[in-house]
């Protein structure tokens, strides 16, 4: 998923140089943790605990288990694996120290203390005995060193601070006073209910994010990346507008697989800069428009980002309709990044560029069409009401099973072995933050600072909707400089999500909000991680970079305004309250005409290069046409046409 993208398989960087490659992990080892390289017994150790890992929650899959059983195991194997796979410094990264090994094991004895004397232990959540102390604390600390470790410092300092505020709530000043809790309840409300670190975020990594990363494991041994990249560079052509197209088509596909943003960059990448350079791309828009492709992995239905089966889990809804809600904003976000690379086509006089093809795309269909079948399996099932888990367990017997379609593909015991190390291996770093944000919603249930917060950003908004989102996005941003994604929405759904549905939003536009806000993590700096990666690739600059992926990204941090503020804007969410079924798709018909509108407006060519004031009104136009009104949709309309006169008008610069 998107928190695990430090595992970018070499055969989706074999034409990277050395030092390309270098700059990449480094850059990730700043973001997500340094990784062990170890041989010997420690591998086959971190292995055998991985492929338990994967294989207990194929079986817990299948077969249904107490729910606070697999969340526990699912968290003892993850505190197990962690202190083996990463290191507590770059020092300790070539060896497993003994410290590691005792953390490991003390990670175990939590659980166990837990799970030997289930029944009784529960019951004791709110006044906890001598060793639930000690066990607790251990717990709670063992949790926080692991996500240091996957994550960095600043998730853990974060956990801490909540801590404190449940802790001296009476000393604080209105409105953030709170009763306070002792040390006792706090323990038993974070380590002993499902109210903390085993409440919802932990539960959806236990049963559906650690699944979708072994399906992602499983599609990525299979070769069905490499299959995805050659079919979309095949069918695109050899036109100036190919190799963007490519590019497009090739994220879209990848990110059905993957849901990981960095890693579809990197995989993309590799293959793509080549192409975009000799087109004609310059190192810092190939490198956004790269970084912006990647990103649309996290958006993209029916495999997205792991907050995306957070919002199903908070909203209690199915994970199709979390995918529904976001068909129509992933369809508007390519189409503004298709529309972007035509005219990026005239703007840059881009050339065309022979992209070598061994076969034609009916031989790669015809040869290994089979890997589409995993997709479609997901989605059909999805689609009869299965659950996500099951629907992406019938996936990966899918993968597995048509992998002996060619014996290139054919599932080996080898191969086997390393999908099943490496789904859980990838789960690791967001399931860390799952845990760990267990502590921050926790505290937030316990105090009542959600609501407390809310009244406060409804307070200095003045009761406005819009102020309040803006107010919302602001905050969003950031808090996704410090933190990824994943935390950034947990973080966001219970102390942001809570002022906008006060004022009347639906919650699921609420979290649909800040989902997308949480993206801006994804491609703003410090945790600007596709861009970064992008510009490893291209040799551009890191930070102009990440501004020409804002450029190419923009469509997702426009569309939310929209279906928040106004009723009529919730078709894009395939929503209907309050207007017609007609209403609802001129709303998107005029949504995909706006966004075009602005996709001109940001690459400065409609029939030719624009000048300052056609790219204003150009973009004045955009925003009407997207603003869901017949009074918007006619200035739209009328900037469309002044602009078009004004370029027919005008000579050629």
């Amino acid at each position: 998923m998107e928190e695990r993208k430090a595992e970018v398989d070499n055969k989706n960087v074999e034409e990277l140089t050395d030092l390309q490659k270098e700059k990449i992990e480094k850059l990730i080892e700043e973001e997500e943790g340094v990784t062990r390289k170890v041989g010997g017994i420690w591998n086959w150790v971190i292995t055998i605990l991985a492929i338990s890992m994967s294989i207990f929650s194929i079986f817990t899959t299948i077969r249904p288990v107490t729910t606070q059983i697999v969340r526990g195991i699912h968290v003892a194997f993850l505190l197990a694996l962690s202190f083996l796979y990463y290191p507590m410094s770059k020092k300790y990264k070539n060896r497993v120290t003994a410290f590691d090994v005792v953390l490991s094991c003390l990670g175990v004895l939590c659980i166990l203390y837990m799970l030997i004397d289930f029944e009784e232990f529960i019951y004791r959540a709110v006044t906890p005995e001598k060793w639930d102390r000690i066990f607790g604390v251990l717990f709670i600390l063992l949790v926080l060193e692991a996500t240091r470790r996957s994550s960095g410092w600043i998730m853990p300092l974060t956990c801490l601070i909540f801590l404190v505020y449940a802790y001296i709530g009476p000393l604080l000043p209105s409105p953030w006073t709170h009763r306070g809790y002792d040390v006792d309840r706090i323990i038993g409300h974070m380590f002993m209910t499902l109210e903390g670190i085993f409440g919802v975020p932990i539960d959806v990594s236990s049963t559906i994010i650690i699944m979708f990363c072994i399906f992602g494991a499983f599609l990525s041994v299979s070769g069905a990346g490499k299959f995805y990249v050659d079919i979309a560079f095949t069918a695109m052509g050899n036109k100036p507008t190919a190799a963007g197209r490519s590019v497009v088509a090739t994220s879209y596909f990848l990110a059905m697989a993957s849901g990981s943003g960095v890693a579809n960059t990197v995989a993309i990448g590799s293959v793509a800069y080549p192409m975009l350079k000799k087109a004609g791309y310059d190192k810092d828009n190939a490198g956004g428009f790269l970084a912006a492709g990647g990103m649309g992995a996290i958006t993209t239905p029916p495999v997205m980002g792991a907050a995306a089966f957070l919002i199903a889990e908070f909203l209690r809804m199915s994970y199709v309709d979390v995918i529904l809600l976001a068909i129509i904003p992933a369809a508007l976000y390519y189409w503004g990044l298709l529309l972007m690379v035509e005219f990026d086509a005239k703007k840059f006089g881009l050339k065309a560029v022979q992209y070598e093809k061994k076969q034609t795309v009916s031989q790669l269909i015809k040869a290994y069409g089979f890997h589409f079948f995993p997709l479609i399996a997901i989605v059909v099932f999805l689609v009869r009401g299965f659950t996500p888990n099951i629907s992406v367990l019938a996936a990966v017997l899918t993968c597995f099973l048509g992998s002996f379609i060619r014996k290139e593909t054919r599932f080996t015991l080898s191969k086997t072995i390393v999908a099943l190390r490496e789904g859980s291996i990838t789960v690791l770093n967001v399931a860390a933050i799952c845990a760990s944000a267990g502590i921050i919603v926790g505290t937030v249930s316990l105090t009542g600072l959600g609501l407390k917060l809310s009244s406060i950003i409804i307070g200095y908004a003045g009761g406005s909707v819009i102020i309040t989102a803006i107010f919302a996005g602001v905050i969003l941003w950031v808090i996704g400089l410090a933190v990824p994604i994943t935390a950034t929405y947990i973080i966001a759904a219970v102390i942001v999500a809570p002022a906008l549905t006060k004022l009347g939003v639906p919650e699921y536009a609420a979290h649909m909000f800040i989902f997308y806000y949480a993206l801006l993590s994804e491609v703003s700096p410090p945790t600007a991680l596709s861009p970064f990666a992008a510009a490893a690739i291209t040799g551009g600059d890191p930070y102009k970079t990440t501004m020409m992926a804002w450029k190419y990204a923009i469509t997702a941090f426009l569309l939310p305004f929209i279906f928040v503020v106004l009723p009529s804007g919730r078709a894009l969410l395939l929503h209907w309250e309050g207007i017609s079924m007609a209403e609802g798709i001129v709303t998107i018909i005029t949504a995909f005409l706006g966004i075009g509108l602005l996709a001109s407006g940001c690459s400065g060519w409609l029939l030719k290069k624009s000048n300052t004031l056609e790219r204003l009104i150009t973009i004045i136009g955009a925003l009407s046409f997207v603003y869901p009104s017949q009074w918007g949709d006619v200035i739209g309309i009328v900037s469309l046409i002044v602009v078009i006169l004004m370029q027919r008008m005008r000579k050629s610069d």
